[in-house]
């Protein structure tokens, strides 16, 4: 059995109007992954991200970055992305929907929090590779609507969709879940589509 710290990504809104409240619910979500021992990912991005960003670092946290760009002076100057409070950053020269498939690969968990459209196409490739999916509701954009796009989608794929508004117990609930998966040989498998 594969034994390693989980993972957790964020993914969510990264541009536009930041709500304070949802600031703070990311801040808490990164917080609790780094108080639960996981490692966080994000897109190496602004926004929620990197409110989980902040939150994880809070706690001592180990932060990996999958940024879009192709070097740090890309990074920081086409995409106005910060680089400070990230351990690693992994630059894959893919652009901003290129990288979404190695920040969803690379990840245990991929937690949702607001989002556009960014977001729904990070939501779609979780979902079709099977991952297990954390949504953060009350936080609007959306996450506010991944139950009526599962329910249109109506595929079963093996994922596994938790949703709770409470950051901590979100992440909490996830790692039990994470767990399960592992003792039933789902979580490091490669996804069967159909």
């Amino acid at each position: 059995m594969i034994e390693m710290r989980p993972k957790v990504g964020v993914v969510g809104s990264a541009s536009g109007d930041i709500n304070p409240a949802i600031a703070e619910k990311a801040f808490r979500l990164g917080e609790a992954a780094a108080e639960a021992g996981c490692v966080l990912i994000t897109g190496a991005c602004p926004g929620y991200p990197h409110q989980a960003v902040l939150g994880a670092k809070s706690a001592g946290g180990l932060v990996i970055g999958i940024s879009p760009a192709l070097c740090w002076q890309e990074h920081v100057e086409r995409y106005h992305s910060p680089w400070r409070e990230y351990d690693v950053l992994i630059y894959t020269g893919s652009g901003l929907m290129g990288r979404e498939i190695e920040l969803i690969r690379s990840c245990d968990v991929v937690v949702v929090v607001a989002g556009r459209s960014g977001t729904l196409g990070e939501f779609a490739i979780a979902y079709d590779e099977a991952k297990l999916i954390g949504v953060l509701e009350d936080t609007d954009g959306v996450a506010a609507h991944i139950r009526q796009i599962v329910a249109i989608i109506n595929k079963e794929t093996g994922a596994d969709v938790l949703y709770d508004a409470d950051p901590v117990a979100l992440i909490e609930r996830a790692l039990r879940m994470h767990e399960i998966r592992v003792a039933e040989g789902r979580a490091y498998v490669i996804p069967v589509h159909t």
